[in-house]
């Protein structure tokens, strides 16, 4: 992919007590205030939008309403997979709630397809329904609309779907994409649009408390569908999670157990990845319908069932998509030419429909383009899944050969479709012409946002854990994604269950490692560089069976020769004298330069009289007296003083050594105490002990909690402190006190870096 980066931002001022890489990414993300930060990342600062903005919301509520008093049948219409489930089950749960006469129908994937199935409708209207609720689904089915209103039977249509050109006449529509681009509630999926539905009924029947209890399933349907996290999409799944980690739900109590999740820990990615498959699994391999019950029942022997087989399934699931994914992949490998077509296309009778959709998916991660795979047994009609990248909309792509479809729907990223075998060659054929006029002139080349550069050692697990205040991710709020420049892989195995993944190892050229795992990625094992590399990647704070390590996944990777990125930091001129014959009078001479900043920390700062990290002001002239603590230091000091000189010196008089450290530290404190009043700031250790912010952190938190120092009180900036101070020579180390070591070792390691390595490449992000 082509790298690029954001524009840079001059000032994180308005966020001075959060990580660097944090302020700056929230300031990339457009919130440009304090108020707007905190209703990011605080749902209790957030102002919900009313579900009454909806369009055809309230005319749907007063319909049910009546229904509900007036004992009316009502049956609620769902989808089979995740975000249909949980549309489901959250109005199904309501209405009985309210004491509503409901059932629920969710379609059998092999025998109904998608939306409203008219035979069956016809069923369920003989049975006694009296409204037709659908969730998730509907807004394509104007037949069956039409049919049910022939039957004196009213249809709510409730779906996030894209519109069709004629909308059917039901009694109400709720759609979000009824709304403007930008609304709040403009990105909602089936489940949201399902639980502002919920909120407005248990509101207009005097309990609007009991809403809460279906923020899980919210949460689950929303991850689950990809649904775009923004405004109240965003705000709905950061609630969702916080009562998914104490859901009532026994169904899901069993799920999370059998899955080996801790459910206090749980992410956006345990559903993305580990919650929603299953649910999935159940829809696209069997009957969806069960999961209501597992939702939804208080058994927990039939709880432990049904999850029971949920497991079973999602295994079967996973085998089968690697079978399809294998048979794809032979299929390019007979016919290269497939590779040179503007939209992946294949097919076959044997594979289940139920996982094409996950193979195209792994397709276009793989080769960057469309890919629609379809399911085609003999005697039937060919049902395809299509998966697309930015800049193609696959759903508008299929639309245009609407002639030669059976059905269709879907999203621009994603869609289904159903055709007759023998026009497949046809649709083919003008489907590559159709994606290459939204093409265009130019090929539209994958992008890959890089949101920062970082050495290996600034890889570690405070940052990950700073990251997550960015959390929930997904569509819309996507990972940040870093990259170290010049590492080597060292090793590499294939990992997982089925051995389908990669744990890689690398190293950069002061010998410092990592582990990035490549998902999915054994299969391209061989297409691993020797030479070296810059290296994409996103990080997280991994709780893999109750431990936390900070877990580097792989995003892409490109020699050196061939990143496209242009480093701001080659156009300075940098003038090397780290090893000159005499520092201190080639630094008198250029001090005598107008706009110049001399950098120095430790004890070389009084020496020269230099100024710290936190004193940096935009400067002509950067003169770099003492070697940074990092990689990230250097790199802050740039951003601040945006010199158009570098003159390069290597001073240090740093301690890297546990003992001597937390001594010098202590000795910082004491004389706060004796002088200060026991304030000092953490910009004041940073800089006299030439360390890394994490380090001086970690150190304090270490000498407060071992009782070494009293804490009176602390903010973001500093610290106010008191006696005792009682330092042994050797103290005993624990957890925290190796953290510390470790990372002063790399500290070390860096600085010995800096000593050695080439000028131009200390300055290559």
């Amino acid at each position: 992919m082509k790298w690029t980066e954001p524009a840079p931002l001059r000032s994180t001022a308005i966020l001075p007590d959060m990580h660097p890489v944090v302020a700056r990414a929230l300031q990339q993300r457009g919130l440009a205030t304090r108020q707007a930060v905190n209703a990011f990342i605080d749902p209790q600062a957030y102002l919900p939008t009313s579900a009454s903005q909806l369009p055809g919301l309230v005319q749907a509520v007063e319909r049910l309403e009546f229904a509900i008093r007036r004992r009316q049948s009502i049956c609620v219409w769902g989808d089979f997979d995740v975000d249909g489930q949980t549309s489901t089950t959250i109005l199904y749960q309501t209405l009985h709630d309210l004491g509503a006469q409901v059932t629920f129908h969710i379609p059998v994937r092999d025998r109904e397809s998608h939306g409203v199935n008219l035979p069956i409708l016809q069923e369920v209207i003989n049975q006694g329904a009296q409204l037709i609720l659908t969730c998730d689904t509907g807004i394509t089915s104007n037949p069956a609309v039409d049919y049910a209103h022939s039957r004196g039977v009213d249809m709510i249509v409730t779906d996030h779907h894209d519109l069709p050109p004629l909308l059917p006449s039901a009694f109400a529509i709720v759609n979000p994409k009824l709304l403007l681009e930008g609304h709040p509630l403009a990105t909602l999926s089936g489940a949201g649009v399902a639980y502002k539905l919920s909120e407005e009924l248990f509101a207009r029947f005097g309990c609007p408390e009991l809403s809460i209890h279906h923020l899980d399933l919210t949460a689950l349907g929303l991850v689950g569908d990809l649904a775009q996290l923004t405004g109240d999409t965003r705000y709905l799944v950061q609630l969702g999670l916080a009562e998914l980690r104490h859901t009532r739900r026994l169904g899901l109590q069993v799920m999370l157990e059998m899955a080996e999740l801790i459910p206090a820990n749980l992410t956006e990615e345990h559903i993305g990845f580990v919650l929603g498959p299953r649910l999935n699994a159940l829809g696209r391999l069997a009957d969806a319908n069960p999961a209501v019950e597992l939702l939804t029942t208080s058994d927990g022997v039939r709880a432990r069932v049904l999850a029971t087989q949920l497991e079973g399934l999602n295994s079967h699931r996973q085998l089968l998509c690697n079978q399809v994914t294998r048979a794809a992949e032979a299929q390019l490998l007979a016919d290269p030419a497939l590779l040179a077509q503007p939209v992946l296309l294949l097919a076959h009778p044997s594979w289940p429909a139920g996982v094409i959709g996950i193979v195209a998916s792994r397709l276009v991660d793989r080769y960057r383009k469309p890919a629609i795979l379809f399911s085609s047994p003999p005697g039937q009609a060919a049902r395809g899944s299509a998966r697309s990248v930015e800049g193609i909309n696959i759903s508008a792509a299929i639309a245009a050969q609407k002639d030669l479809l059976i059905n269709f729907g879907g999203h621009p990223m994603a869609a289904g479709l159903a055709i007759e075998p023998d026009k497949l060659p046809e649709f083919a054929r003008r489907l590559e012409k159709t994606i290459t006029e939204m093409q265009g002139a130019e090929k539209i080349e994958p992008e890959l946002e890089i949101n920062g550069w970082l050495s290996l050692p600034d890889t570690n697990l405070e940052l990950a854990k700073a990251l997550e205040i960015l959390a929930p991710y997904g569509h819309g709020n996507e990972r940040l994604t870093f990259a170290t420049h010049g590492v080597k892989i060292q090793s590499s195995a294939a990992v997982g269950r089925n051995r389908e993944h990669l744990k890689i190892k690398v190293v950069d050229e002061a010998n410092n490692s990592r582990t990035v795992f490549w998902w999915n990625g054994a299969e391209q094992k061989d297409s691993l560089p020797v030479e070296r590399i810059d290296l994409a990647y996103s990080l997280r704070a991994s709780d893999w069976r109750g431990v936390t390590e900070v877990q580097m996944e792989l995003e892409d990777f490109q020699s050196i020769e061939e990143n496209s990125l242009e480093v701001q930091t080659r156009q300075i001129q940098i003038v090397d004298y780290r090893n000159s014959g005499d520092p201190l009078e080639i630094l008198a001479t250029l001090q005598r330069q107008p706009s110049t900043m001399l950098w120095a920390e430790g004890k070389e700062k009084q020496k020269v009289d230099g100024v710290g990290r936190a004193d940096l002001a935009p400067a002509e002239h950067l003169i770099i007296w003492t070697i940074p603590p990092s990689a990230a230091e250097l790199f802050k000091a740039l951003e601040i003083v945006q010199p158009e000189y570098i003159y390069l010196f290597a001073n240090t008089d740093a301690s890297h050594q546990l003992g001597p450290f937390l001594e010098q530290v202590a000795g910082l404190l004491k004389y706060a105490i004796n002088h200060v009043g026991g304030r000092i700031s953490y910009a004041t250790l940073e800089c006299m002990t030439a360390q890394r912010p994490e380090t001086i952190r970690k150190a304090l938190r270490w000498l407060v909690s071992s009782g070494k120092i009293n804490l009176i009180a602390e903010d973001e900036t500093g610290m106010v402190v008191s006696i005792p101070i009682l330092m042994g020579n050797s103290p005993e180390l624990s957890p925290q006190l190796e953290e510390v070591r470790a990372l002063l070792q790399e500290t070390a390691a860096y600085r010995n870096y800096f000593q050695k390595a080439d000028k131009d490449l200390l300055f290559q992000k």
